[in-house]
């Protein structure tokens, strides 16, 4: 397995008690294999991502990413293995407006301390890989949506994580391009080996999925499970 989340609780303050975010959630994604995670909003599946990601700690529980229990670690060390072991596919792609497609990319390994012009032969590996090679050189503003997004997910790759959490990637896009963007995590996370969460509220996308989590009140729990 390569993300585990054993028994996992997250309270947060309210009022003079606190709100269960996480009920004892216990979720195992193997690398090669995308989890679709759906319910409704509150249910807990943002706190599901956060948890997952190291931005925010437990309650009670463990969360292990490739081997490492996050449990423990420093500050520093949390954000290295953020940075090498774990991409993020925010819901807005948030791209830098003055920087190219391919520097996006770039930028990735300049925060892991590395040369972006070493890194620039990856970059555009990764923009081919997602259908973007012949716009590498084009600013956010004369990209298409869905174009910023597939940016997005390269950007989240670029690092070589072994898992990769994904949040709502097609709330902004029409249906096909959304399509399109769902068939691209499913094949790049079989190709790439990563072990991918996928939280989305739209339910025509789960066939891309290898297996489907519904969160509610806290609880995740996994439908037609015996």
């Amino acid at each position: 397995m390569s993300l585990t989340l054993t028994d996992v609780t997250l309270t947060y303050p309210d009022g003079e008690g606190r709100l269960t975010a996480l009920d004892a959630v216990t979720l195992d994604v193997p690398r090669g294999s995308l989890t679709a995670v759906v319910g409704p909003s509150g249910s807990g599946k943002s706190s599901l991502l956060a948890v997952a990601a190291t931005l925010v700690t437990p309650d009670a529980g463990t969360v292990t990413v490739d081997g490492t229990v996050t449990a423990g670690l420093s500050r520093g060390e949390l954000g290295a293995l953020r940075r090498r072991g774990i991409g993020i596919v925010f819901q807005q792609p948030n791209l830098l407006p003055s920087l190219t497609a391919v520097e996006q990319l770039q930028v990735m390994a300049h925060l892991d301390g590395r040369s972006p012009a070493k890194a620039r032969g990856r970059a555009m590996e990764l923009l081919d890989a997602v259908g973007l090679a012949d716009v590498a050189h084009r600013r956010p503003n004369r990209l298409s949506g869905g174009q910023r997004q597939r940016v997005n997910i390269a950007r989240a790759l670029m690092n070589d994580p072994t898992v990769l959490l994904v949040d709502e990637p097609t709330s902004a896009l029409d249906h096909e391009r959304g399509a399109a963007v769902i068939d691209l995590l499913a094949a790049l996370t079989r190709r790439r080996a990563t072990a991918t969460v996928l939280v989305t509220h739209d339910r025509t996308h789960l066939a891309a999925a290898d297996r489907v989590a519904e969160v509610r009140d806290g609880r995740l729990r996994f439908p037609g499970a015996p």
